[in-house]
């Protein structure tokens, strides 16, 4: 049920997303198509336009018929001699080329010789540049042109239209315009040629012949050179002081010279980008930025719609991409960076491609891709929560009394709030029972796993984690089946659980088994659900006490059935031959042999009692002399040693060992390994004791130089009822209890025995022995 709503909600989300992707898309193909959000794309041009503003060349002057000049002059228009006079004093300094952006359509009927003065001072010149304008905006209107006497006299016509955007600001212009086939290049085209620089669409002096359609080519963006503030951004002289000569006598000298009106009321005025937003720059100012990039070279032409619907669409995509596969805040920093990213590109890249990107329809549509999202995520989790309220109490969870609503936490208006605030008393609840059930799994004292479907460990308690911490320090996220792979079955020693988790349906529901360490344990093996692909409960009942008491149990068995019965059983039969045969088995013979059974019965069940005692009694501890209890075994020892001609040397002691432990059964473990020398010494021999400290241990050694131990039968040394020497040694007397007291008195107080052995070399026995004694002691 839960995986079948996790995907009807994947579903859902991949619907939703994808209706917002198709929606927002459509929207900002619609917004960058129509131009919809132009203004914000000018907003956008005109700050990067102002911030890398390219410089104004040197070579480009202005002569401005500014506020001065007129009251110095008079009101405008003037004698065209006066213009005359100006550009004879401008090619006094040979210019480049002059442009006098002035109308001279009709003839002067004040004064009609200054025509003549005015055509002459122009054809002196070489180098003038005169303006047309277009008529009305009718479909089939004329040109304006200069009058024809002082029209041949120039160099070369262009025209001075720009492009009024919607926002009323000139931010482009058309370098061609006019008829239909012959169309006029525009004013500052027409500077260059005069200036002797070749460029497409000079024609010269002559006009197009009228009645066609007008028609407008090759857009351009003016990139409006940098400048002081309230200032023109080229170098600039009053008209009066030209005339007057009091202006530098190179001032023109190689230079681009742009003459035209500036004063307040006189003139065209365009709004623009580099003016302040009460001021407007007039046209012969704007002639001369379009100049100033054609002189630098400067071609800014507006995107093509297609390269803009691609710029404006690939990020809109990847927001949605983004808000789909990351996190809320990784989604909104990746929207915020896009959006950042496509307004610096808008705004800075301009320069450098030469293509002026639209960025606002795409920018429109990161910027609402986020709530947008966020809103139809917000509703699908108050949906959520709602659903899980509900299947919530149908599952029997008794759901918590809504909460008075406290205005620092919960308003009563906020539906999403109220439903937070309710799972959340829920989930609490359902937190605190796994919390509850978790922690009574951890405490269990049987190793206990929890495995999905695919045999991966999801849960462990501390005895698990116990058993396994040979293999790995945790064992969640680790394959059980890896991890017991020392595990077979205790019969047919097959292993316990197979690689393949689809297979643990065949696994029996309880197995006993073992491991390479000699531990038996009870595997029960139970799916959590009729469905085995729902997980595993597998838990192991550790077996190995069991196990060995039954082991003991058995041996004691065999003990008592076979090792001590057989004297006793040797006893009743010579009795029985004494009383039918009386001469064969004479009293004399009798006696000893009774007297060697029944001591040999009486020293098994002494030694029995003893590792009995030694494995299951209270000891008794205490701080004791470990040097001088080594000196008393060796003592003790003597008797026996001088029977089979053997010497006991001690090498090497301290004057005094403390030691805390149980005296009698340490004094027992060391006699039982004194003895164990004795009997497999030969004659003549030496029996080598001592006693060392190292580290946090005292250690005992001795040895002796008998006949060794095979190093296949090490293993067994210390098991109880061992004798391997039974076969190459019979004459050895014992029962194989010795050494197994010796271990178990040795372990119980801390320490552990090593055996060093070769054979024909002799074994030497070290017992280690932890000096460590309690404060107090």
């Amino acid at each position: 049920m839960t995986l079948f709503r996790a995907n009807s909600r994947a579903q859902w989300q991949r619907r939703e997303w994808s209706l917002l992707t198709v929606a927002l898309l459509c929207l900002v193909t619609w917004a960058c198509v129509t131009g919809a959000l132009q203004r914000v794309d000018h907003l956008i041009h005109d700050a990067g336009g102002r911030l890398f503003a390219p410089r104004a060349n040197p070579d480009i002057v202005m002569v401005a018929i500014d506020d001065r000049s007129i009251n110095a002059i008079g009101r405008w228009p003037w004698r065209r001699a006066l213009h005359a006079q100006l550009i004879d004093v401008i090619s006094e300094q040979s210019p480049q080329a002059v442009g006098m952006d002035v109308l001279f359509i009709e003839e002067d009927a004040d004064y009609p010789g200054d025509d003549i003065v005015l055509a002459q001072a122009v054809a002196r010149s070489g180098h003038v540049v005169l303006p047309v304008t277009r008529r009305s905006e009718a479909p089939q209107a004329a040109i304006d042109a200069p009058l024809d006497l002082v029209r041949q006299a120039a160099s070369q016509l262009g025209h001075v239209h720009v492009q009024v955007d919607s926002d009323g600001v000139v931010r482009r212009l058309h370098l061609f315009e006019g008829p239909a086939g012959s169309p006029l290049p525009h004013f500052a085209i027409a500077m260059l040629c005069a200036a002797g620089n070749p460029q497409p669409g000079c024609r010269g002096t002559q006009l197009p012949p009228g009645g066609g359609e007008w028609t407008r080519d090759t857009l351009r963006v003016i990139p409006f050179a940098a400048g002081a503030p309230r200032a023109p951004a080229f170098t600039t002289y009053s008209y009066i002081d030209v005339l007057m000569k009091r202006v530098p006598p190179d001032a023109f000298r190689g230079k681009l010279v742009l003459v035209g009106a500036t004063a307040t009321g006189l003139g065209d005025m365009f709004a623009a980008p580099v003016a302040p937003e009460s001021d407007r720059i007039p046209g012969v100012e704007l002639v001369a930025h379009v100049l100033n990039a054609l002189v630098d070279d400067i071609r800014i032409t507006p995107a093509p719609l297609s390269w803009n619907l691609v710029f404006n669409l690939l990020p809109v995509a990847a927001a949605l991409m983004a808000v789909l596969l990351l996190g809320p805040f990784t989604a909104l920093l990746a929207c915020g960076l896009m959006f950042v990213a496509m307004l610096l590109t808008g705004a800075v890249t301009t320069l450098a491609t030469g293509w002026q990107l639209s960025p606002a329809s795409g920018m429109m549509g990161v910027l609402l891709c986020y709530p947008l999202w966020s809103w139809r995520r917000l509703s699908a989790a108050a949906m959520f929560l709602r659903q899980e309220m509900h299947d919530l109490t149908q599952d029997g969870v008794k759901l918590p009394a809504p909460a008075p609503a406290r205005s620092h936490r919960i308003l009563p208006s906020d539906f999403l709030e109220r439903r937070i605030h309710a799972v959340e008393q829920a989930t609490q609840q359902l937190r605190e029972l796994h919390h509850f059930v978790s922690d009574s799994l951890r405490q269990l004292p049987s190793p206990t796993f929890v495995c999905d479907s695919m045999g991966v460990i999801t849960l462990a308690n501390a005895a698990a984690a116990r058993m396994v911490e040979d293999t790995t320090d945790d064992p969640t996220g680790h394959a059980l089946a890896e991890l017991l792979g020392d595990f077979v079955h205790i019969e047919s020693a097959t292993p316990l659980l197979p690689l393949n988790p689809y297979r643990w349906s065949e696994v029996p529901g309880q197995q006993e088994c073992r491991d390479d360490k000699g531990r038996y344990f009870l595997l029960l093996c139970k799916p959590f659900a009729a469905n085995s692909n729902a997980g595993w409960l597998i838990t192991m009942v550790d077996l190995t006490d069991m196990r060995r008491a039954q082991k003991q149990r058995d041996e004691a068995l065999n003990f008592i059935s076979h090792d001590i019965r057989s004297p006793n059983a040797s006893i009743i039969t010579l009795l029985e031959m004494h009383r039918e045969y009386p001469d064969q088995v004479p009293m004399s013979e009798l006696l000893p042999r009774i007297e060697r059974y029944a001591q040999s019965s009486l020293s098994m069940a002494e030694g029995f009692v003893r590792l009995a005692s030694a494995q299951s009694q209270t000891y008794s501890l205490a701080t004791f002399d470990l040097a001088a209890l080594l000196e008393q075994s060796v003592d003790d020892a003597w008797a026996p040693a001088q029977d089979n001609r053997i010497q006991v040397r001690i090498d090497a002691k301290p004057d005094a060992a403390p030691c805390w432990g149980d005296r009698s059964m340490l004094s027992r473990a060391i006699g039982n390994v004194m003895s164990n020398a004795l009997k497999f010494s030969p004659a003549q021999s030496v029996i080598h004791c001592s006693l060392l400290a190292e580290e946090s241990d005292w250690i005992i050694s001795i040895r002796d130089e008998g006949p060794g131990i095979p190093p296949d039968k090490r293993a067994s040394l210390f098991q109880p009822f061992r004798r391997l020497h039974e076969n190459t040694l019979p004459g050895v007397q014992g029962i194989g209890l010795g050494l197994a007291l010796v271990r178990t008195v040795i372990e119980r107080h801390a320490g552990h025995i090593d055996v060093v052995s070769e054979p024909g070399q002799g074994t030497e026995f070290r017992l280690h022995i932890p000096r460590a004694i309690p404060e107090g002691h």
